[in-house]
């Protein structure tokens, strides 16, 4: 296997790592809760403690690995990530395990967007595509397959391999960055931007703790969640202030100047709201509206895994075809349907409907995922590119934060409106829709990219620019 295709395979895999572990743990929390002494609802201190540790150290992680090198900062996420591992299955109490899921969070944080980076980095444009269907696999495979493999594990197993499974998977995983990826250092070293850190980092964490927070019941009282979504605001706009006047911020915010880079963000974060949804609403509908076992609810939703696998290597030669914005713009509306179409999902549904609805869900976002992805970077410059991918990681995680949420806030007015407590099997269908109607308002978002938008990236003819064009700058 040549390099081109061996240093993707090797990104997902520790993708792959991260996406299972973060989503796997929300099945084992009474089973560890019991084992440590305390109650699932404290627990979900480590959950949110994981994403504090992801808002905080994502903004820098580029400039890391600028000033140390790409594979010395992959290699050193992935042997965090394996001591929170560690941590995690050794922990006897409440407080050790926060700790040792936020050194988890800490490792997750350099992995992603190092990850990204190495492979921009490692691989030629016109191979990028092809490469990037593989990094999207963690993503889409991941939230999905995490909560029946946590079940099954549990069950059958004990809690305590859900995160030493993490260790072979690890070490392998340094061996094969070891030998295989190069240690690519920024082109220019560019002083830190402690101060950016710090509003970044508060900024992104108020809003992504506070939006993950909804979907926990009675977590946290609504106005300390509403305090914390405000002061988060408040920091990112702070944080906007001062990247105007700071030479080199820690996430460059004039990359949104750049038309492709522009689309690919904020499109991917409209989408990525009603895609991100789907993984917390689907397995609640199935298991506490429709009444299945987690391993009903994990072979049904697991459709859209193997949909998703399925596009993979059709996504360059359709893209070579269509071009980037027909694809991304009619494709956003085609996978957003296949979202909203889980609203019509009954207790009484055949399976083979819902396993073909799911299959081909999953193989349409496929192609939107990959295909926002790369055209975020088809016109960044080599020297900006730790800059870029930091930032498109911070907008992913903000994203799906904002889908959980507004998912969850959905279904808890639609049980308010009834005046009921206990959720039934009709009571998702507006949050489907709902966060359907969104992913689709992605389109108007793409439609005004350039016509050959991505052409670098797909080898695909130059045409005469279209009536969009004019505005897409």
């Amino acid at each position: 296997m040549n390099r081109e295709r061996l240093v993707p395979l090797i990104v997902a895999v520790a993708l792959f790592m991260e996406n299972m572990d973060s989503t796997v743990i929300a099945t084992s929390l009474p089973a560890i809760a019991t084992a440590i002494g305390t109650n699932p609802l404290a627990l979900k201190l480590a959950v949110t403690s994981y994403l504090l540790a992801l808002a905080i150290f994502i903004p820098g992680s580029g400039w890391v690995a600028d000033r140390f090198g790409a594979r010395t900062i992959f290699r050193a996420a992935i042997a965090v990530f394996m001591l929170g591992s560690i941590g995690c299955a050794l922990s006897e109490s409440l407080n050790h395990f926060v700790i040792a899921r936020f050194l988890q969070g800490m490792g997750g944080a350099m992995m992603a967007p190092v990850g990204r980076l190495v492979l921009v980095r490692s691989v030629d444009k016109r191979n990028l595509v092809e490469a990037m269907t593989w990094v999207t696999m963690p993503a889409l495979i991941g939230p999905l397959l995490g909560p029946p493999l946590g079940g099954f594990i549990t069950t059958y197993f004990s809690w305590h391999w859900i995160f030493l499974i993490n260790l072979p998977i690890g070490l392998v995983g340094i061996v094969l960055v070891t030998k295989y990826i190069e240690n690519v250092r920024g082109e220019v070293r560019e002083p830190f931007d402690p101060l950016g850190m710090v509003l970044a980092g508060l900024g992104i964490g108020g809003l992504a703790f506070g939006l993950t927070a909804v979907g926990l019941n009675n977590f946290l009282p609504p106005s300390v969640l509403i305090a914390m979504v405000l002061a988060g605001a408040i920091f990112l706009g702070a944080y906007v202030l001062h990247a105007r006047r700071t030479p080199a911020p820690v996430m460059d915010l004039s990359l949104l100047k750049l038309p492709t880079f522009r689309a690919g963000v904020m499109g991917g974060f409209v989408f990525r709201v009603g895609a991100g949804a789907l993984p917390f609403l689907l397995p609640l509908m199935l298991q506490v509206g429709f009444h299945k076992t987690p391993l009903e609810s994990g072979l049904i939703t697991f459709a859209t895994a193997v949909g998703a696998m399925s596009m993979k290597t059709a996504i360059p030669a359709v893209l070579r075809r269509f071009g980037y914005r027909n694809v991304l713009t009619y494709n956003a509306i085609i996978s957003s349907a296949f979202i909203a179409a889980c609203a019509f999902f009954t207790p009484g549904t055949p399976v083979i409907v819902m396993l073909a609805v799911l299959f081909a869900g999953g193989f349409f976002r496929s192609l939107e995922f990959t295909s926002t992805m790369t055209i975020s970077f088809a016109q960044v410059e080599p020297r900006r590119m730790s800059r870029a991918t930091s930032l498109a990681s911070v907008s992913q995680q903000l994203s799906v934060s904002t889908g959980v949420a507004l998912g969850a806030l959905t279904v808890e007015i639609v049980l308010a409106w009834r005046h009921e407590d206990v959720i039934g099997p009709t009571d998702f269908a507006p949050a489907f829709l709902l966060v359907g109607g969104i992913a689709a308002l992605s389109a108007f978002v793409f439609a005004r990219m350039p016509k050959n938008a991505g052409s670098e990236l797909i080898d695909r003819p130059l045409g005469p620019a279209g009536p969009s064009d004019q505005h897409a700058g």
